[in-house]
């Protein structure tokens, strides 16, 4: 293996697991699948949380959301967690970000401040002089909207401006909100935009250019890399430019479908994602905020395949730009001695079960990432593995790939092996976990190869999925005499799971 190899993180936000060419013939993404044949494509990645903040933080930490402290969305990663960037940094490297962080809240308080909030979004100024140290990354370009929003700013509109788009904040929504927004409507989760904004402004090209631009002066210095490209698409609203708001034919896509019934044994929210007006006010209470998924998800069929087309054509953008990465790594003759891994930080659901965008429904869906590892020499070409993967191993397993030991504070295991191909496997189950309200909205999920049981807080009821008889987690199991046993010894292996989780942040040197 080549010594200080550099590492390459590619991540979307919110990508569904088959959302890719390799696995869906209506899709175009032909840089991911020339990164799948000289890779190896992993079927069996899971998220350790399915929303953004958590899972995020646990990329750079190599910690559980319950470890780190970043809970849910709308928490603050504490400044002072250690992160993979920091013993990369420690160890020689360059550790660059470029792209979505979502570290901190919108909302900034005494004790939780937050950069990643108005008015500080906007405050150019600020960002003009703003590029690190945050976070173990010595330096960033960072931006917070998804497409279109409101929090469009930071380094992505000094960009813009600096070619020339002076007149940028036309093309996102208002801030401060006003009624009259030209962008105003319903289709942040439910229908598409052909957005006005030329493409060449568009923040999935400026991450692409910034990326190799920051890889170029790594080259020039010298100096490996560890760099996160982090874009933005295809998380909601369903907004992008031409001619990728037109290079998907709705009439082509093909939407999830929700089966009559199949919430009937599922825990009480599901059922209610299928009214009209659901009332979900039992599960307020003090220090919780919005929760995502708690509202209907009713939408007609038309409206959800705009939604997919949009969202291709999100996906096909990117994939141009991963294109460019992958080409400027050929030809600055970089490509046999960097680490690329490709993922995204959790699913999305584009109508299975009657569901769209996310929440606390732990289905494959939300669960499950797409993960694509190429490392000439080391990593398999043109395989597939269903190894359980989980995004929690990354930092322990990039560190292992530069020859760095991993902080004990890392919960995550080493996939360097399953990823080069020389073990099956490195664990037998993931954990993922989901309090997106103090108590009220609080599940953990237990995945093996064959089974997956989800335990809520202070809840009798759960779920327990067959995924080997029911791959599409349409009978839940939980209640099911035949499979009492079976639960049984789920529910020990998850305390067993708990227990062998706990990091060793400092080791044990003397008696006493």
């Amino acid at each position: 293996m080549v010594s200080r190899p550099n590492i390459l993180f590619i991540s979307t936000d919110q990508q569904h697991h088959s959302a890719l060419g390799v696995t869906n013939s209506v899709l175009q993404t032909p840089a991911l699948d020339r990164l799948a044949r000289e890779g190896t494509r992993f079927t069996r990645a899971y998220c350790p949380n399915p929303t953004c903040s958590p899972t995020r933080a646990s990329l750079i930490t190599g910690m559980y959301p319950a470890w780190h402290g970043c809970w849910a969305i709308g928490v603050k990663l504490p400044e002072d967690v250690p992160t993979v960037g920091d013993v990369f940094q420690a160890n020689g490297y360059r550790s660059i970000l470029v792209g979505k962080a979502h570290f901190q809240p919108l909302k900034s308080e005494p004790g939780s401040e937050s950069i990643e909030c108005q008015p500080v979004l906007r405050d150019l100024d600020f960002w003009r002089d703003f590029h690190g140290p945050w976070y173990g990354f010595d330096h960033v370009e960072t931006a917070r909207m998804h497409a279109n929003e409101s929090h469009a700013g930071q380094h992505y509109a000094l960009w813009m401006e600096e070619k020339g788009l002076t007149n940028w904040r036309d093309y996102f929504q208002q801030w401060p909100s006003d009624p009259d927004d030209k962008y105003a409507g319903p289709y942040y989760m439910r229908d598409a935009l052909h957005w006005d904004l030329p493409e060449e402004f568009h923040h999935t090209h400026w991450i692409g250019e910034r990326t190799i631009a920051n890889i170029e002066q790594c080259v020039e210095a010298d100096q490996p890399f560890f760099l996160w490209a982090s874009f933005f698409d295809p998380h909601p609203p369903y907004a992008v430019p031409e001619p990728w708001a037109s290079m998907y034919d709705p009439a082509d896509v093909q939407p999830g479908r929700y089966r009559e019934g199949e919430f009937a044994d599922m825990p009480p929210h599901f059922a209610r994602t299928r009214e009209t007006q659901p009332d979900f006010s039992d599960y307020a209470e003090p220090g919780g905020q919005d929760l995502h998924g708690f509202h209907s998800h009713l939408h007609d069929d038309a409206e959800m395949r705009r939604s997919i087309a949009s969202y291709y054509g999100m996906m096909s953008l990117i994939d141009a730009e991963i294109g460019r990465i992958l080409d400027y790594l050929d030809k600055a003759g970089l490509a046999e001695n960097t680490l690329v891994v490709f993922t995204s930080d959790h699913g999305h659901f584009l109508g299975q079960h009657g569901l769209i965008a996310k929440g606390p429904f732990h289905y494959e869906d939300v669960l499950r990432v797409p993960m694509i590892v190429r490392y000439p020499g080391c990593v398999p070409a043109g395989e597939t593995s269903d190894a359980l993967q989980s995004l929690v191993d990354y930092p322990q397993t990039w560190l292992a790939a530069a020859g760095i030991d991993a902080p004990g504070v890392m919960q995550g295991v080493d996939q360097l092996p399953v990823w080069c191909g020389e073990e099956a496997a490195a664990r037998d189950h993931v954990l993922v976990e989901n309090r997106h309200n103090p108590t009220t909205v609080h599940l953990r999920t237990l995945i093996t190869d064959r089974y997956k049981i989800t335990v809520y807080r202070n809840a009798k009821y759960g779920e327990l999925f067959d995924l080997e008889s029911d791959p599409d987690e349409r009978c839940n199991r939980w209640d099911d005499p035949a499979y009492a046993a079976v639960k049984s010894e789920l529910l020990l292996k998850f305390v067993q799971a708990e227990i062998q989780r706990e990091p060793t942040r400092m080791p044990r040197v003397a008696g006493a």
